[in-house]
């Protein structure tokens, strides 16, 4: 508890994309007449971000701009979930005294794309570790020698079984440090680690609006958002929200953004790059080369999927919607980074199993396909 303030979230990232997706359902939820409590953030890079937000009392601006359900939409929503922000190296002491807070429930994660590697030189009398594992386990471990109950453990990187993988590291971490038996059986199995999936585009702060006079902290996003969560022995101990699917399996969730949402956007790098397109809006605004990705869409890539995926139709839908966002210059060039990986896993699997399904090579995946040979 601080300042009256009940803190039962401690989050790993002070960045834009947590900022403007969980810390926002975390503040939607609370307006909706829930009791989510309040977000602790703890930032373990260098920068002044935590001093931004303590300085304007942990609160700022969404904006959620692009086309929603066919209208534009340009809306600011104020965020006052998290209660304060932390330096890990600064203020460790306060993490770890919140570790053994009984109000604390869960912990968020959204660490680089190399933040589960392991630093060798942390150890369990770091102060802090520099790891994010390390950092973790030395939460858990406070927590279990407390004799409190475990934490719902949602890491949001976009890591293949994040979950599972954090965990094991963990977990493998710990029985390099000596933990106790005991303390790795609670962390295992009383506290939760939840696969997820997280869908949103963030773009950061505009560089023109009326809120940047007052608040240097406006982060700008798209208005879709999903966070599929896998539930844990048939539950997730977590607060409901539009955007939050508690699901057996997120594994259908990931295919379906893979093979619609980034297959559309490795479609669009072979077909509209070479013929000049900077940004993914202003490609699919084309009318030849946007009638030519719902055809894609719809008549090769939908079909052959729709059987393991939910509302294979009506994402692709959605996907098409967000590709035209008038705030969001999404380049051609950035998305054509490591192009013929991407070609590998998001359109060659589609293009294989339509031809084992309909006996026939698709028209369009085989152009693409073929073009990059």
């Amino acid at each position: 508890m601080m300042n009256g303030q009940k803190e039962t979230i401690l989050q790993f990232g002070a960045g834009k994309f947590l900022r403007a997706f969980f810390d926002l359902f975390v503040q939607e939820a609370a307006e909706a007449g829930e009791d989510p409590g309040k977000v602790v953030v703890v930032q373990s890079t260098s920068g002044n971000r935590v001093e931004e937000l303590n300085a304007a009392g942990c609160a700022y601006h969404v904006l959620l701009r692009g086309i929603c359900a066919g209208e534009r939409m340009d809306e600011a929503r104020r965020v006052e979930s998290i209660s304060r922000a932390l330096v890990a190296g600064e203020s460790w002491d306060e993490v770890i005294e919140l570790a053994r807070s009984p109000e604390l429930r869960v912990v968020v994660s959204n660490t680089t794309e190399k933040g589960y590697d392991v630093d060798e030189s942390d150890g369990p009398d770091s102060s802090p570790p520099n790891s994010f594992p390390a950092k973790l386990l030395q939460v858990l471990l406070a927590r279990f020698e407390a004799c409190l109950p475990g934490l719902t453990i949602l890491p949001c990187e976009l890591i293949e079984h994040n979950a599972s993988r954090l965990r094991g590291i963990v977990l493998g971490l710990g029985e390099l440090w000596g933990a106790a038996p005991g303390f790795l059986r609670w962390a295992a199995r009383e506290c939760s680690w939840h696969e997820n999936l997280v869908d949103r585009i963030v773009t950061g702060r505009p560089e023109e609006h009326p809120l940047l006079d007052d608040d240097p902290l406006v982060v700008a996003c798209e208005p879709f958002a999903l966070f599929a969560i896998e539930k844990a022995d048939g539950a997730l101990e977590l607060f409901s929200h539009p955007a939050i699917l508690p699901v057996d399996d997120v594994t259908p969730y990931a295919l379906r953004k893979v093979r619609i949402l980034n297959g559309a956007h490795t479609a669009l790098v072979a077909k509209a790059l070479p013929a000049g397109f900077e940004t993914v809006r202003e490609a699919v605004e084309d009318p030849d080369i946007g009638s030519w990705l719902r055809e894609l869409l719809f008549q090769e890539i939908v079909p052959t999927v729709s059987d393991r995926v939910e509302d294979a139709e009506g994402f692709a839908g959605e996907v098409l919607e967000r590709f035209r966002n008038p705030f969001v210059e999404h380049r051609l060039e950035d998305i054509a980074l490591h192009h013929e990986e991407k070609l590998q896993t998001r359109l060659l699997p589609t293009r294989e199993e339509y031809a084992e399904q309909r006996g026939e090579d698709p028209v369009i995946l085989s152009e693409i396909i073929g073009s990059q040979d």
